[in-house]
Parts: structure tokens; C-alpha cells; sequence
């Protein structure tokens, strides 16, 4: 599977996203600058965590204006994959690739740690290794996790099993605890844990390696 990962000024999970992707596929993923206006070719998109612009505005709006988001539109719009994990979720709902916002924690504080998630859908590249009601742990580093929609897009998400993850023990506030959703052609998925820092054992837990391998069978 070839993997492209977006660089903005001021993200700092691009590195370990690529750590992962290199050591799940064995091909190492491309680095793209966030002002470039087109991407290689490539089978997944990755907008990693961090602090793009430094969350100025909102977390993720300048970023959504980026060069190198039209490129990703017109690579989501194929069908492609496309995952935004934490700041990269910001920057979806930003860019309308995503439904809803993300807001400041209910608490109003920097939250890090692992968490507990359930998954709600196996239906889609993402999360199909996984089975429907497992629960992961896997850590969140954020102080813009809490997820917002009106009660109308809500529904549709869950009526449409868009929600892919949910929070046990709510860590932020967000709506029906949820974690992390699907786009309508199942094909874009944000969520703010990182499952890239849950693929080694070294580093406290493996429970998000069978998102990238999900990917990897899809693509096989």
C-alpha cells in the first residue's frame, strides 16, 4: 500500500504516522508539504496530529485552506482513503469532508492519556479487522476533541453506522460519546485518538495496528 502523510507548519505527529505506515507496509510513505498542489500516487492519504497554523482561528481552518487540500478533495471524491487523526480530524470538518466540529474539551483542559474506545462499524477499509463491540485502548493528546453536531446530523450518522468509534468514560464531551466518523462513501475517517502511537508494543499497546492493517487488506 503506498501512503502519502500531509506536513502543515506546526504538526507533530507526521513522523510517527510515517513510522507506522513503514514499519506495517515496508514502504516508506511519502512526505508532502501541505503548499503542494497535487499528490503522488498514491492509494492513502494520512492528515496527521499536531497543531497546524498553531490552532490559530480554529484547530484546523487554516489548514483546510491549503494548497494541497484540493488535491485530497479530488482524491476522497475517487473513493480513495483519506484519515484524519486528531488535528487531522480538525481539519476535515473544516474542509466539509466531514460532518460537524470539533470544540474545546468540556473541561477546558489538555487532555492526554490513553482511553477507552468501543467499535461501532466494521464496515469500511478502515476498521474491518476489527469486530463490532471491541474494545481498544488507544491514547488522545487534545484540547479540541470535543466532537459537535446538531441532533439532525447525529441521527444521520448513527441511522447511516457512520459512527466508527466511541468513547467508554467520555474524555472531552463530545457528543454521543463519539470518537471517531465515517464520510458517506465510507471512504474518509477521522477520529482524534492515535491509533499510529498503538502499533508497538514498546510503546504501551497494539490495539490500533488493525486499523492500518484493515488498509493494507484492502489494498493487497
Amino acid at each position: 500500500m503506498k501512503s502519502a502523510v500531509i506536513v502543515f507548519p506546526a504538526s507533530n505527529c507526521d513522523r510517527d504516522a510515517a513510522t507506522a505506515l513503514d514499519a506495517l507496509t515496508g514502504v516508506k510513505p511519502h512526505m508532502v508539504w501541505h503548499q503542494d498542489s497535487s499528490l503522488p500516487d498514491v492509494d492513502l492519504v494520512v492528515i496527521p496530529g499536531g497543531f497546524s497554523y498553531g490552532d490559530y482561528l480554529r484547530s484546523g481552518a487554516m489548514a483546510s485552506q491549503s494548497a494541497i487540500m484540493g488535491a485530497i478533495r479530488k482524491h476522497a471524491d475517487k473513493g480513495a482513503p483519506v484519515l484524519g487523526i486528531c488535528n487531522g480530524f480538525q481539519v476535515l470538518t473544516e474542509s466539509h469532508l466531514l460532518p460537524g466540529a470539533l470544540m474545546r474539551n468540556a473541561g477546558l483542559k489538555f487532555v492526554c492519556k490513553p482511553v477507552t474506545l468501543t467499535v461501532e462499524e466494521t464496515q469500511s477499509a478502515f476498521t474491518r479487522n476489527y469486530e463490532k463491540g471491541q474494545r481498544l485502548t488507544v491514547p488522545v493528546a487534545h484540547g479540541e476533541g470535543n466532537y459537535f453536531a446538531d441532533d439532525e446530523t447525529l441521527d444521520r450518522l448513527e441511522g447511516e453506522g457512520r459512527v466508527a468509534f466511541r468513547y467508554e468514560g467520555n474524555p472531552n464531551g463530545s457528543a454521543r460519546n463519539i470518537a471517531g466518523i465515517l464520510s458517506e462513501k465510507r471512504n474518509v475517517l477521522g477520529l482524534m485518538p492515535h491509533p499510529e502511537r498503538a502499533v508497538d508494543p514498546a510503546t504501551g499497546g497494539t490495539d490500533g495496528r488493525a486499523l492500518f492493517q484493515s488498509l493494507i487488506e484492502a489494498f493487497a
